[in-house]
């Protein structure tokens, strides 16, 4: 029984119908973008991008995110169930899904993840998922930066009027007609090291500065 359930939501019907659901409650929402323009110059002279953000704020992305399909951006989703059907609606958004996780099959991802970033100059990381814990950035947005001579550009996503989930990750859901703030800080270079204590100090800036746009 499982397994046909786990077949319906992963189908293409499903997802077809899913996908469209989604643009058409996203479309409800009065978006208004920040300060994308510098992030999206820096690519127009060759410079690499890495988006990130918290597990809390990525449906709010999806509509938007279109803009950018043109740069094929890559993102790293879990080979679980539940990611099957993130990334069957990433491919619907133009993204294109690495399949792996901190638990499962993550170095290979990683190394996928490099290379499309390193070829395509944009990818998009959610620093805490697929299962938290919440305000924790892993590890791996450090080195995938580090490996594709990246900057980190965090974004964060608010609304006037939002739902926000019993999870782990306190999902945000914004209301419909609610508005919705889709914000991108600042460029944040990385230099390469090689010893754990600038390392961690470097993941430790990231989170400080995408702590304040987390909803706990």
């Amino acid at each position: 029984m499982r397994r046909k359930i786990d077949r319906f939501f992963t189908s293409e019907v499903f997802i077809s119908f899913f996908y469209r659901l989604i643009l058409f409650y996203s479309w409800t929402f009065r978006l208004k973008i920040e300060n994308d323009k510098d992030w999206m110059d820096f690519i127009k002279n060759g410079g690499v991008v890495l988006l990130c953000t918290w597990h809390q704020h990525f449906f709010s992305a999806v509509r938007p995110f279109k803009n950018y399909k043109t740069l094929h951006p890559s993102i790293m989703i879990s080979q679980s169930n539940d990611g099957e059907i993130v990334a069957k609606l990433a491919l619907r958004n133009g993204w294109n899904p690495v399949r792996g996780s901190s638990s499962n099959g993550g170095m290979e991802a990683l190394r996928k993840m490099i290379k499309n970033l390193k070829g395509n100059k944009l990818a998009v990381h959610i620093v805490d998922g697929p299962k938290g814990p919440s305000g924790i950035v892993k590890p791996g947005v450090i080195l995938l930066a580090h490996a594709a001579n990246a900057v980190i550009v965090p974004f964060s996503v608010s609304a006037k009027k939002a739902w926000h989930f019993n999870s782990w990750d306190k999902f945000l859901l914004p209301k419909p007609f609610s508005k919705v703030f889709l914000r991108f800080g600042e460029m944040i270079k990385f230099d390469r090291v090689k010893d754990r204590e600038t390392f961690e100090s470097q993941r430790m800036r990231l989170e400080e500065v995408m702590l304040p746009s987390l909803r706990v």
